[in-house]
């Protein structure tokens, strides 16, 4: 059993991107530059954004945090986004999800301008990415292909089962696992809260991704001898011996499960990190203007 360190490869790729930037700016190209607009003061959202400007400090990027109180109208951000898609200065930006009830998270997610849309999230970038096409692909599941890349798991020809149908891992991770191309070319299922014979369809899987939102639901006798595992979970539980009052946990009952598997992800250390280093990425290829 081999853990994935999510964590060690995310300080790896953000050291490559760190390393091109300054071949970029010697070249006396610009610094990519990546905003983020961050609404209200969500603990989750609030970690989240300083994470992600610590990651642009260490890849060299320039970075903008454009905040605003919670009562922010919709009409308001749609003025803001609509400044930074014409800002040329911005080579990528996003909107930190969740936003407050009383905006609409499609029409804002629709009104960014999609080469600049470095999450992944706008329709123009969910339908190339379908068809195979260039495009930003939402960071985690590009986080996730990257670990099964620099990991050299194979996945051609593998079934591999996917827990979660959400617009944001589950269904773009599917597509993804199913295209000719490296890692890909794998027999992908979804199951989802509907599915029947969950455990008989999980147990087939070469490789499993968890990305349900259920601590711990998946259990050892869910999982076949030498199958990978991709824990995309990460729920806060009460733990009064902690500082913060919580832990962190995964989809997938790790000590239990991890003495089966070929490969398994932590929570923490395992995807998570992939997910804000998909976002470098993305911001990089976004300067580059790949599409």
């Amino acid at each position: 059993m081999q853990i994935i360190d999510g964590k060690a490869i995310a300080e790896q790729i953000k050291q490559e991107i760190a390393a091109e930037v300054s071949e970029r700016v010697a070249r006396g190209e610009k610094r990519p530059h990546l905003a983020a607009i961050l609404v209200g003061h969500d603990g989750g959202s609030e970690t989240y954004v300083a994470n992600k400007v610590k990651a642009c400090e260490v890849c060299g990027f320039k970075s903008t945090l454009i905040r605003y109180e919670s009562d922010v109208t919709e009409e308001e951000l749609l003025k803001r986004i609509k400044e930074l898609n014409e800002d040329s200065d911005i080579d990528g930006f996003i909107v930190q999800l969740p936003l407050p009830k009383h905006i609409n998270e499609q029409r804002i997610t629709e009104a960014i301008d999609f080469r600049k849309d470095v999450d992944g999230f706008h329709p123009v970038n969910v339908g190339r990415m379908s068809i195979g096409l260039p495009c930003f692909i939402s960071a985690t599941p590009n986080g996730i292909m990257e670990l099964l890349k620099r990991y050299n798991i194979e996945t051609s020809g593998k079934k591999c089962v996917i827990l979660g149908r959400s617009n944001i891992v589950g269904k773009p991770m599917a597509s993804l696992m199913m295209q000719k191309r490296v890692p890909g070319d794998a027999t992908v299922t979804v199951c989802h809260s509907h599915s029947k014979n969950l455990k008989e369809e999980c147990l087939e899987a070469d490789i499993l991704i968890a990305a349900m939102g259920q601590p711990n639901f998946v259990k050892a006798d869910m999982v076949k001898e030498g199958a990978v595992v991709i824990d995309v979970g990460t729920t806060r539980v009460p733990d009064a011996t902690r500082k913060s009052g919580f832990k962190l946990t995964g989809d997938v009952k790790f000590d239990e499960v991890a003495p089966k598997c070929s490969f398994i992800t932590p929570v923490p250390g395992g995807v998570g990190p992939m997910t804000i280093c998909s976002l470098m990425m993305n911001t990089l290829k976004a300067a580059n203007h790949e599409f």
